[in-house]
């Protein structure tokens, strides 16, 4: 079977020091304890052989944990285990070590993932390379000193499904490692991640269990692959992961007798594989498929749900089956990242807070200010000191909050004001407050008019006598003739290599239709607008002709307002533009 497929090519002493405290040592060599995972925790898998960053990918996505694939050894015989099997990449602060510091630091974690089908069909899985227990044990030890991590995750299939003294290794270094970790006051899992039937684990897989609890290994995750079961049957993929995570329940209480069904389901984990898989479009796992398969484990209380694999999230190949880069079918990008992200929880009540701004927005000239008052209040545990800021404020507009800190549960002063210069429009302006990975935001929006109303361009009259806030390509310039009001117009300069367009940018309300209106003098005169909505009209007229464009903004109604004449013509004259 074709599954997770990586393209592959003993402590130190201070770490050792440290463990006899008690304590492990952090990426950058700061010792401390691990934070444990929570009780129900969603790690989609993260491709690590490819040139993706998970830091950056995590948080396009959305999600907090990742399961990181995978770590094996350069060769078969070796014990020294490398991210993809690459010497270039050891198990060392500088690889991947920023990015795992960057994830905690948002309040999730990694979970650092030993095999994939490529080490076990090859013979660099570990305990299948090296034949030295203790060696293996170092290894799991070298990975959750250097990274402070939770979790190991031993991914098993194919060859080292049947190497029975792999299999022994294995489980007799996860006892040792458990055995060191609880003297010195240190907690980690080991997840067992394993191919199944849409009934449960075939039997080389149940003696993967056998031999754990005969080496009084424990298994804290017992982590069901639902996908590629390449038996031929036609399959409804939701159902299926719940048969066989049934199936696996049932199992695991002949081999865990003392545990109640309430915890052999947290044991379980199940991983899936959105869209088509390897075996083709016989097995789909659809966006209503993810719905059913989140609320049932919900319902039925399991440890674990992910997928293979973050890099697929995206509906970029329909029709591809098994890609590693998107899943096959239409779908939003990280659609499944975000059906699955509320998984996570179940933990103790962290620390947490809320924040609000009132009035929540406000209309101001140009030249105004107008102040609100930010709340906070605690909603989760006990009061932490909020950090304030503000993001998203345009050129003209100053936006700030007194005092910059509070503890939760206290207020500041959300203080914003337009310059004369500030372009009319609707902006919206975040308060952001943060308390350590904890961080929550408002918005707060604020309108600023000009002497026409809200949106109206600008000097669309160019009264001024200068082009300020329009932006023209060369020979755009404000005349006193020909005019069609007032005393100043705008000429626009084609050449044979340019329209001569002239330009400004306003933001309007978001879905709203409006009419732009300009008057035009000149052969191929354009008017219309661009960005958050396309729209244009022109006039061959030689006299002032008035043009009207309507147009309907989109999610973020920020529009350009232009006017240009035609490549080699003569120039063209604009006044008098608004929008209503």
């Amino acid at each position: 079977m074709r599954r997770f497929r990586p393209l592959r090519a003993g402590l130190t002493a201070l770490a050792t020091l440290a463990a006899s405290a008690g304590l492990v040592l952090g990426i950058g060599g700061t010792a401390h304890a691990a934070k444990a995972l929570p009780p129900h925790v969603f790690a989609p898998y993260f491709e690590a052989y490819s040139n993706d960053n998970p830091a950056d990918l995590a948080a396009k996505a959305g999600v907090k944990y990742l399961t990181m694939a995978f770590l094996q050894t350069a060769t078969k015989g070796s014990c020294t285990p490398y991210w993809n099997g690459n010497q270039a990449q050891p198990v060392s602060p500088e690889i991947f070590g920023k990015d795992f510091t960057t994830i905690r630091s948002r309040g999730g974690d990694v979970i650092p993932s030993f095999g994939g089908y490529t080490a076990t069909h090859n013979g660099t899985e570990i305990a299948d390379s090296c034949t030295d227990v203790d060696a293996i044990a170092a290894a799991f030890e070298k990975v959750i000193t250097t990274y402070d991590i939770p979790r190991i995750d031993l991914d098993i299939e194919d060859n080292s499904l049947t190497n029975s003294a792999g299999i022994d290794r294995r489980n007799k270094a996860i006892k040792k490692v458990q055995d060191w970790a609880a003297a010195n006051g240190r907690s980690i899992q080991f997840s067992y991640t394993l191919p199944t039937t849409t009934s449960g684990l075939a039997d080389s897989g149940l003696a993967v269990l056998r031999n754990a609890v005969s080496n009084g290994a424990r298994v804290d995750v017992v982590n069901i692959m639902t996908f590629d079961y390449y038996d031929g049957a036609t399959h409804q993929m939701a159902l299926d992961t719940q048969r066989s995570a049934a199936g696996l329940q049932s199992q695991l209480a002949q081999l865990y007798p003392g545990k109640t069904p309430a915890q052999l389901w947290g044991m379980i984990g199940v991983t899936e594989m959105p869209g088509i898989d390897d075996y083709g479009p016989g097995e789909t796992f659809t966006t209503a498929d993810a719905a059913t398969v989140y609320n049932w484990a919900v319902e039925k209380g399991i440890n674990t749900l992910s997928f293979w694999a973050l890099q697929r999230d995206n509906g970029g190949c329909p029709g591809t089956g098994g890609s590693d880069t998107c899943s096959g079918i239409e779908q939003d990008t990280w659609f499944f990242s975000h059906a699955f992200e509320p998984f996570t929880g179940g933990g103790p009540a962290a620390d947490d807070f809320s924040l609000a701004t009132a009035p929540g927005a406000a209309t101001v000239p140009q030249g105004g200010s107008a102040t609100a008052t930010v709340t906070t209040a605690v909603t989760n545990g006990t009061a932490q000191r909020v950090e304030l800021t503000t993001q998203g404020a345009p050129a003209g507009v100053t936006a700030t909050v007194d005092p910059t800190s509070v503890t939760a549960g206290g207020t500041a002063k959300l203080t914003v004001t337009a310059a004369a210069t500030a372009v009319p429009g609707r902006y919206p302006i975040t308060v952001k407050g943060t308390a350590g990975a904890v961080s929550h935001s408002a918005t707060y929006t604020l309108t600023v008019t000009g002497p026409g109303g809200e949106g109206t361009p600008v000097n669309g009259g160019f009264e001024t006598g200068g082009l300020g806030p329009w932006t023209c390509q060369p020979g755009g310039a404000v005349v006193d003739t020909p005019v069609h009001s007032g005393t100043h117009a705008l000429r626009v300069s084609p050449t044979g290599s340019q329209t001569g367009e002239c330009a400004q940018t306003l933001t309007l309300n978001p879905n709203t239709r409006y009419n732009l209106t300009g008057w035009v003098q000149g052969g191929y005169a354009y008017i219309g607008v661009k960005g958050d909505a396309t729209a244009s009209a022109w006039s061959a007229a030689g006299d002032w002709t008035k043009l009207t464009v309507p147009f309907t903004t989109g999610a973020t109604g920020t529009i350009t307002v232009y006017t240009h004449g035609w490549y080699g013509q003569n120039s063209v004259y604009a006044d008098d533009f608004a929008i209503t």
